[in-house]
């Protein structure tokens, strides 16, 4: 049975050296624009191993969340398609050799993983709205940002890819004829945007009904008439992406159906793999990412307080101030929380030390080890099923359930938290002026909870960007990365001294 829920049931060998519709062609002599571009309408039949399957997802999980990290940011359109083409490049490429026969097969290569990744996080991402939502953004992100680079150099004349794309899959577009496209010539060539006389010429419209290319009619990149959108073969784009938007949500919603059945037939397989995939650590240096000079944990149970003030986010500040003040966390708390330190570096001799410390204010060592000590080495796969748990990121924690006001600390700020109480906790911790808290706030109420929490890192790391040594990957998009991005600020700052932050730090806390 089918878990990815295709649109089309019938499997499409990888290995059989013909042209396929859909994904191009497997004899190397293909447009390489046209066989990047694919609908993913029929699913493979490829024979994958367990460790070829889990790979191959986490490549394009790579490639997916470094899209929503770039977004989070908003970046420059030109940087943002440099920096995706160098993720695509290093996690689903595979990079050509020299001679032909070499380089037909890393293009084959490229493609299964390419294909099978998509149906392999597909089938891991279908079980819920919440997952099926977030897939379908970033794939729809990635699928126009191939989409558009064939059809740039489509419009440039420098090869016809994207025409052979629409033959290929099929797409029913009604081509205006030469003598309609003259009488509206003074219309189509108005539209902003439009192309110039010499340009026009040799221009092919296309007539499609408006209510698919509403994108194009909202920001008026189409001439309307009579319920028809006329649109030029290099601005189509908008419109497939729609399509493969709707045929994607569609064989999802199939795959939910069917998603129990299937993760019970294959419970000791590739169950386990497709319900952990969204849960999957893809950042660097997992679970240590800060390490002094001599390669140990820089992260303790002696100098968390003074880290915690220094470099963590906003989400996991409120957590060490709730247990520091509570000596406790509820459950989701202790989750949230204890994957964050555990991801961060700490042990978990430390883990343990930091978190008995605090809950033997209010209870005995005895009912410390025997309420809450096994869930701290089952989060560092010690018990249980022996499985290492992976620190939540920031999607996970603002689509989670919100906490009881005064009971419970975990959740995100930005999105949990009414603005009088946010507002005074800005000023509380004493994060930036009044206008760099007007500005958080301000993306705050708009929903942008992910890019307050990013314009917070900037506010409190001044010219962080410039700064040699700090990678920014990830920060508004998971707390770990804020952390490890701050701590990394840090040392560069306090590194001119020769003393670093974080050795001052280790001092301190062992005084």
């Amino acid at each position: 049975m089918n878990v990815a829920g295709p649109i089309r049931s019938r499997p499409v060998p990888l290995s059989d050296g013909k042209k396929k519709r859909g994904y191009g062609y497997a004899d190397g002599n293909s447009r390489a624009d046209a066989v990047d571009v694919d609908m993913y309408l029929d699913v493979p039949s490829c024979e994958l191993s367990l460790d070829e399957f889990e790979e191959y997802a986490l490549a394009r999980l790579k490639v997916l969340r470094k899209i929503e990290e770039m977004k989070t940011r908003n970046l420059p359109t030109d940087i943002y398609r440099t920096q995706l083409d160098a993720s695509i490049k290093s996690n689903l490429a595979t990079i050509s050799s020299s001679t032909d026969s070499k380089r037909k097969n890393d293009a084959y290569e490229s493609k299964k993983i390419d294909i099978a990744s998509h149906f392999i996080l597909r089938a891991a991402y279908c079980r819920t709205e919440d997952l099926r939502r977030w897939f379908l953004t970033q794939e729809c992100h990635l699928f126009r940002h191939r989409l558009n680079a064939v059809a740039t150099k489509s419009h440039s004349g420098s090869n016809d890819a994207l025409r052979d794309f629409l033959a290929r899959n099929d797409f029913d577009l009604d081509r205006v004829s030469r003598a309609e496209k003259e009488r509206l010539r003074e219309k189509l060539m108005s539209v902003q945007g439009g192309p110039n006389p010499v340009e026009f010429n040799g221009a092919e419209y296309y007539k499609v009904p408006f209510v698919q290319a509403l994108e194009l009619v909202s920001r008026r990149g189409c001439f309307v008439e009579k319920g028809n959108a006329f649109v030029p073969l290099a601005n189509i784009v908008s419109i497939i992406v729609s399509k493969f938007r709707a045929s994607l949500s569609k064989s999802m919603a199939m795959a939910a159906g069917v998603f129990g059945q299937v993760t019970h037939e294959e419970t000791s397989r590739i169950a386990p793999l497709l319900v952990s995939m969204n849960s999957q650590y893809t950042g660097p240096g997992a679970p240590s990412a800060v390490v002094g000079a001599d390669g140990e944990s820089l992260l303790t149970a002696a100098n968390i307080d003074e880290l915690a003030k220094q470099s963590m986010p906003l989400c996991m500040q409120q957590l060490h101030s709730g247990l520091k003040r509570d000596h406790k966390l509820k459950h989701q708390g202790r989750l949230q929380y204890g994957l964050f330190v555990k991801g961060a570096g700490m042990s978990l001799e430390e883990h343990t030390l930091f978190f008995q410390r605090e809950f033997t204010r209010i209870m005995t060592a005895e009912q410390f080890n025997k309420q809450y000590a096994y869930s701290i080495r089952h989060m560092h796969g010690k018990e249980g099923k022996r499985a290492s748990y992976t620190p939540y990121n920031c999607t996970k924690i603002v689509l989670g359930n919100p906490p009881q006001s005064g009971v419970e600390h975990h959740g995100c700020p930005y999105k949990h938290y009414d603005d009088s109480n946010l507002g005074a906790l800005l000023g509380k911790l004493k994060i930036g002026n009044a206008g760099e808290r007007d500005a958080i706030m301000a993306l705050k109420k708009e929903g942008n909870f992910q890019l307050a929490c990013a314009k917070h890192f900037e506010v409190m790391h001044p010219s962080a960007s410039s700064v040699e040594g700090v990678n920014l990957d990830g920060v508004g998009n998971h707390p770990n990365s804020w952390f490890t991005s701050s701590v990394q600020y840090h040392q560069a700052k306090a590194g001119g001294d020769g003393t670093t932050s974080m050795e001052a730090v280790k001092s301190e806390g062992a005084v």
